[in-house]
């Protein structure tokens, strides 16, 4: 019975521990030299998807700050009374339940997971994809790739993120930060590549 509880219990501090976000979220390189697989996982994404990694890397940072079971807040009622959240969004890439299910069924992923961060980099590779395919959004352009990836196709199309300037200033961070991610990830692309 003991045993059966220190195993257990290293179970969840092994867990934890892959779940844990990176120390610096602002240096890729960095990143990718705590997180292992990581490189693999986003280099696999950008092959598959034609998306860069450093826009899959500025998306998820954005969406989750690296945190693998991210969700929004549960609001209360009178206090003290736990409500339901405002959104299915989850996971280290923030997807809702119906997208995430799309994701599933068009890239034939059908186990992916929101936690896991291959399945999260993918989904935010095949977003970014389908936005180039569909609405011309060029997959260097993190900026409006953001912005699709916020409002929906619909939502883009129809302009909704023109009245949300909280928005623009946010998607116009995350450009930036994939151009920093970018720059970062040039001086150390060969050591990642010779570790795998």
């Amino acid at each position: 019975m003991l045993n059966k509880f220190f195993c257990l219990a290293s179970l969840a501090v092994l867990s934890a521990c892959a779940s844990v976000p990176p120390k610096n979220p602002e240096n890729i390189c960095q990143i990718f030299r705590e997180k292992e697989d990581w490189y693999q996982a986003t280099l696999n994404s950008a092959r598959r998807w034609g998306v860069p990694i450093a826009v899959q890397m500025a998306i998820i940072n954005q969406e989750s700050s690296f945190v693998a079971d991210a969700q929004p807040p549960r609001p209360v009622i009178l206090g003290f009374i736990p409500w339901f959240r405002s959104s299915s969004a989850y996971g280290y890439p923030q997807a809702k339940d119906e997208t995430w299910a799309d994701y599933q069924k068009q890239a034939g992923n059908w186990w992916a997971d929101r936690e896991d961060f291959a399945d999260s980099c993918d989904f935010v590779a095949w977003y970014c994809a389908t936005s180039n395919r569909k609405l011309g959004i060029p997959t260097s352009d993190a900026q409006k790739l953001y912005l699709t990836y916020h409002e929906g196709l619909g939502g883009f199309q129809r302009n909704s993120y023109l009245s949300k300037q909280w928005l623009m200033h946010t998607a116009q961070k995350v450009h930036q930060r994939a151009l920093r991610y970018d720059a970062q990830l040039a001086g150390c692309r060969q050591e990642l590549e010779a570790k795998n």
